[in-house]
């Protein structure tokens, strides 16, 4: 038997650097030893209150140090963590929850609104974490940090037991649970630290990414904690506020999706002296080349632009300071991971591409999740020979760097031709007036799709903005005629999820009768 948990990231760093920092929330820091100390004392009430190895518990918690508490204490008891989006609903709560088996719900007292119906109408037991104030506590059974008896150690689990169950943004249906193992999860934090980003243990990291989220889970809690590095967390992002942290926490290092890289430039404007950032991973989404370009040289650093998902833990490749960057690619596959291209218009079998040709991105290796919960068709139709199916078009270079072009279903078909809403946004966001652009299809009784291209602007244009025409008249000098927008739209602000990605399913259904 393979002994394998998340539980001994924070474990082992608790012995080998006690007294060092692993986390700051707020006024507050925690040591490894301490942060060790409270995740047993949880896992202990967990175990009283029923969980056992094996079992799923959900936990609904800001960025906050509650969160990575619970977290390694469902790990410690042997039991499987199911991270719950913060702005779900609870009949979206009760929809996971139930799906995913979970015993037990832990919930911050911030959520309890929405996470204590839920939790009642299943019928399972609510802990609660966080701050209550004493006269609201009646009815309520609080985790205490600093409770006694504490576990001693670990539950053992084996490699191929699950650890986490992450549910996708059901955004062709209903959300799917990904199975992912303690292998895939142990792994991907240790190639992300070790391999791919070059974490040091005297990193200091804003943790700005949900952890709900499978990259800010591994990508940035983990791989952190992985090494011994500390991590800040910020609950609520803003290029203002994440700016302030990180100057006043001595922040060196810093990973986002590209919004958020956005928003700090944003913040950066009129400040005599930016802080020194020694390493910045994007990923979640593509990063503009013209947007990668401004934030290096306005912060004197290099963003290492990396791919994933959550069913590959996530990290698939990225571009690291030992490969080395090419803009507008996502790097090489990490440490013992295989990525290849495949004909995508045969979804049937496994045809491999020669280098440079377009096709569907295919990944193999330890990151490869177990499948999807209770899913067994749609298990079978994501998997081809040990190989994933990731849904998103690209390309591989002699060098083996890839280059995501786009979704699949995100590619628009304008008048029989593909037009790749990427390639788009990359020439438009080198439009002066652009700060923020996303481009979707829009149905046309004529064409099939009409491109459309959604832009804020850069606050220098607020008081002459450029026309539309003026736009589409500047696009079509960059474009082919089949490529460049013919609709425009300018709004104030993009529509963003919890985790800073755009989100273009509303804005294809805001504009889908405004042409």
């Amino acid at each position: 038997m393979t002994v394998l948990t998340l539980a001994a990231i924070l474990a082992e760093s608790a012995r080998n650097y006690p007294a060092k920092t692993a986390v700051v929330d707020g006024d507050r820091s925690y040591s490894y030893a301490k942060l060790w100390e409270q995740a047993r004392s949880y896992a202990s009430q967990l175990q009283d209150a029923g969980l056992n190895a094996g079992d799923v518990a959900g936990i609904m918690s800001p960025n906050v140090v509650e969160f990575p508490r619970a977290y390694y204490a469902v790990q410690a008891a042997g039991a499987v963590v199911v991270p719950v989006h913060l702005l779900l609903t609870v009949e979206e709560i009760v929809q996971v929850l139930r799906d995913s088996g979970a015993k037990l719900l832990i919930c911050h007292s911030a959520f309890l609104a929405v996470g204590a119906p839920a939790a009642k109408e299943l019928g399972i037991p609510l802990l609660v974490v966080g701050p209550v104030p004493e006269e609201q506590r009646a009815g309520l059974t609080l985790l205490d940090p600093d409770a006694l008896p504490r576990v001693n150690s670990y539950v053992p689990r084996q490699a191929e037991d699950p650890a986490v169950i992450f549910y996708t943004s059901g955004t062709t249906g209903k959300p799917k649970g990904a199975i992912l193992t303690q292998l895939n999860m142990v792994m991907n934090a240790t190639v992300s630290a070790v391999d791919a980003n070059d974490v040091r243990t005297d990193d200091i990291a804003l943790g700005c990414l949900p952890l709900f989220h499978v990259f800010g889970q591994t990508a940035s809690m983990n791989a952190i904690f992985r090494l011994g590095a500390t991590l800040v967390l910020l609950p609520r992002f803003s290029g203002a506020a994440a700016l302030d942290m990180i100057t006043a926490q001595n922040v060196n290092v810093f990973h986002g999706v590209p919004t958020m890289y956005m928003q700090l430039l944003a913040a950066a404007q009129g400040r005599e002296t930016l802080p020194q950032l020694r390493l910045c991973v994007s990923g979640g989404a593509a990063l503009p080349v013209a947007a990668m370009e401004k934030f290096n040289a306005a912060f004197r650093v290099t963003i290492y632009e990396g791919y994933g998902l959550s069913e590959t833990s996530p990290v698939v490749c990225t571009n690291t300071p030992t490969s080395g960057v090419k803009p507008g690619t996502v790097g090489p596959a990490v440490w013992g991971v295989e990525v290849e291209i495949t004909d995508h218009t045969d979804p049937s079998r496994l045809r491999f591409l020669p280098n440079g040709e377009l096709g569907e991105i295919v990944v193999r290796g330890h990151n490869v999740f177990a499948g999807y919960l209770n899913n067994p068709e749609a298990t079978a139709a994501a998997m081809t020979d040990g190989w994933f199916h990731t849904g998103d078009l690209g390309t591989k270079d002699d060098d083996g760097f890839i280059t995501v072009v786009d979704r699949t279903k995100d590619v628009i078909i304008r008048s029989g031709y593909n037009v790749y809403p990427r390639e788009v946004e990359e020439v438009l966001a080198r439009h002066p007036a652009v700060a923020q652009v996303a481009v979707i299809g829009l149905p046309d009784d004529l064409r099939g799709e009409e491109v459309c291209a959604v832009i804020t602007l850069e606050p220098s244009y607020a008081q002459n903005p450029p026309s539309a025409g003026e736009i589409i008249a500047w696009s079509q000098e960059h474009l082919a005629k089949y490529k460049y927008p013919r609709v425009i739209r300018i709004i104030e602000a993009l529509p963003l999820g919890p985790s800073q990605k755009i989100l273009k399913r509303e804005l294809r259904e805001t504009f889908a009768d405004a042409k």
